[in-house]
């Protein structure tokens, strides 16, 4: 199933998007007892139980106007609006790679050093620690968005950029999950996008503390546009990935890169750490999937658009601020 979070008539609610693509089938007016279908954190929370649920309402009501409405008439939101967590991972070599010669090559056009920025090369290997371990950084849980909402570039910032991912929800929680089992606590996959003010992560990654500001700003967290559920997506092990800024593809690549399943990547953060129903696990930037390894950025008024093959594609518009002289 692809499960969404929607707003209609000022109402935000949970649904399943049939299968003609263009209508959605309101859960809780199909079946407004169930708590299940409050939300789609209670929907997570539901467990197998809460899918057949509705499941079982796509068969008996797919045809029922009372509880069928139009895409063209509601907006979706991100399908888990106030994820309970985010952690967002590093596991395509092309992109731990490119990045650091992407920031080296921003301090040297910032110096107005461009024979420096044109000899930047990246990294000949990725470095071990990439490869024992799936790394990852925490972001702000409290600033998602969906699908055709506008991205405001903050204003302490002048260098705006993307970052093509998908991701998984969790499903069923749990501590010490081996990676043989761990295909079994993921709920489903949405795309993601995370965007970066870039030039304010280049300043702060200097502290050695992970990125702050240069993520965490309001609508920085983009998902959607749906969910489609694990039993829907059997192999996302390789699944084509593409970007398109106003409509001209800056990067494909596949998930087949990644270093690390997100069946190791629950392995490894549940040791000793309990997962919980409605975590996200962002898959990290494929390669090529952001301007800091192309050496170009965005700029007010773009369309992005990030696609997942088997799940979709997560459309936004970046409208800039004006530039403060902030920090």
């Amino acid at each position: 199933m692809k499960l969404a979070t929607f707003s209609h008539k000022g109402v935000n609610r949970i649904g399943v998007i049939l299968e003609s693509a263009s209508h959605i089938l309101d859960l809780a007016e199909a079946d407004p007892s169930r708590a299940a279908f409050q939300s789609m954190q209670a929907l997570i929370e539901a467990g197998p139980a809460g899918l057949d649920l509705a499941r079982h309402l796509v068969e008996r009501c797919a045809d029922d106007p009372r509880c069928v409405l139009e895409l063209s008439v509601v907006q979706l939101l991100a399908p888990v609006p106030r994820p309970i967590q985010i952690r967002d991972f590093s596991v395509f070599p092309g992109h731990i790679k490119n990045a650091p010669a992407g920031m080296a090559r921003l301090a040297a056009w910032d110096r107005g050093d461009y024979a420096a920025a044109a000899a930047v090369h990246p990294l000949p290997e990725v470095p071990d620690i990439y490869r024992q371990r799936p790394i990852y950084c925490y972001t702000n849980r409290l600033n998602v968005v969906g699908p055709d909402s506008d991205i405001i570039w903050p204003r302490y910032s002048k260098i705006m950029d993307f970052e093509l991912e998908f991701g998984i929800f969790i499903g069923k929680g749990g501590k010490n999950i081996i990676a043989d089992d761990a295909a079994d606590h993921i709920f489903g996959y949405t795309v993601y996008n995370d965007f970066t003010a870039r030039d304010t992560q280049r300043v702060e990654m200097g502290g050695m503390f992970g990125p702050a500001k240069g993520k965490s700003f309001d609508c920085g967290n983009a998902m959607g546009p749906w969910i489609v559920t694990a039993d829907e997506l059997q192999h996302p092990w390789a699944l084509t990935m593409a970007v398109r800024v106003n409509g001209e593809t800056w990067a494909t690549g596949t998930s087949a890169e990644m270093l690390h399943s997100f069946d190791e990547m629950i392995a490894f953060v549940s040791r000793d750490e309990t997962l919980f129903p409605g975590e996200f696990f962002g898959s990290g930037t494929i390669c090529n999937g952001c301007g800091l390894e192309q050496g170009r950025f965005l700029n007010h008024g773009d369309v992005v658009e990030v696609e997942v093959q088997g799940i979709g594609t997560l459309r936004n518009r970046v409208l800039r601020h004006a530039v403060s002289n902030e920090p």
